[in-house]
């Protein structure tokens, strides 16, 4: 198969969102009065979600012959470096959307994102702006990790964070573009040329920091990032995951997500940087457990953190501990 850009949709037990996105990719693609016509395919991977919800979509695709859409089926749940390297590799094309099934895509914005991906010929990976369905703007801009973003995340303090600004993962909703080092896969378009250059994204990941371990790649091959605010795309956060949910809660985070902070740690500052940021977390706990001497709240971490940052210390390259393995 052939198309100019192929759409990579996850589903693991969320039909109704998949083909809710499903939908929202078609419109985008049949274009209107003032946008032509995409040449597109969607590929749907399912990553053995066993609860009916692949047959639900093959029912949907059965029902609409004339939709270019594809199901594939994994026989185990490769995570989302391993289901969308499927669907990219599933259909070959100049430029793959990588899309969340708990996303979807707002009138235009495929074609604002190739728009760019043409007049930018040095940038490999193209990013939306990412929105509620209200409209309100969701911060999908980031730097990347490490000590001193660790120091700012244990200590939740408002000092700390302003002195140490620069180093702030989470960069406001109107980013300069200068400060973009890796953006949120939820909805992002790939080079093809880069994907060959730099290779599929990284299967040692289970979920969680392989965008941007995989934007951190594509920089180091000189690979440049562009933040695309008029492509929009809605993000229902939350919807194909737990651990957003789970962080705002402060309850235990699943070992997965942690295998995956240890491996992005060690890959982007060897064993420096992966122990270096973990002391800095836990200096950061010291400094929250001092607001309490002034009478001030202590940001809580996540329970049991302390102990599971050092999850894959020994062995920062494996295993995932996804569920199931």
């Amino acid at each position: 198969m052939r198309a100019y850009v192929t759409i990579s949709i996850i589903n693991y037990r969320t039909a109704a969102l998949t083909l809710a996105c499903l939908r929202s990719v078609l419109a985008d693609l049949a274009g209107d009065a003032d946008r032509p016509a995409t040449d597109g395919r969607i590929i749907i991977v399912d990553n053995a979600s066993g609860d009916g919800s692949a047959e639900a979509i093959a029912d949907w695709i059965a029902a609409h012959p004339d939709a270019p859409v594809d199901l594939v089926r994994s026989t185990e749940n490769t995570g989302f470096s391993g289901g969308h390297n499927r669907g990219m590799a599933a259909c070959d094309s100049e430029f793959t959307l990588v899309l969340n099934s708990d996303a979807e895509l707002r009138p235009g914005c495929l074609a604002a994102l190739l728009a760019a991906a043409e007049i930018r010929p040095e940038a490999g990976l193209f990013a939306p702006r990412l929105e509620g369905e209200d409209g309100t703007v969701q911060t999908s801009s980031f730097r990347f990790p490490g000590a001193a973003s660790e120091l700012i995340r244990g200590a939740g303090s408002g000092p700390v964070t302003a002195l140490l600004k620069s180093h702030e993962v989470a960069i406001g909703p109107a980013p300069a573009p200068a400060e973009i080092q890796w953006a949120s896969f939820a909805c992002i378009l790939l080079r093809r040329a880069m994907v060959e250059a730099i290779g599929p994204m990284d299967e040692g990941y289970f979920l969680y920091f392989e965008d941007a371990e995989y934007c951190h790649r594509a920089r180091r091959a000189g690979w440049a990032l562009v933040h695309v605010p008029e492509a929009r795309c809605v993000h229902h956060r939350g919807g194909s995951g737990p651990v957003k949910t789970l962080i705002s809660q402060k309850k235990r985070l699943p070992a997965y997500y942690y295998a995956s902070r240890t491996r992005f740690l060690y890959q982007t500052g060897g064993w420096t940087g992966m122990i270096s940021a973990n002391l800095a977390w836990l200096l950061g706990r010291l400094l929250a457990q001092g607001r309490i001497l002034f009478g001030k709240p202590r940001h809580r971490a996540a329970e049991a953190e302390a102990r599971d940052i050092w999850i894959n210390a020994t062995r920062p390259l494996g295993p995932r501990h996804a569920p199931g393995e």
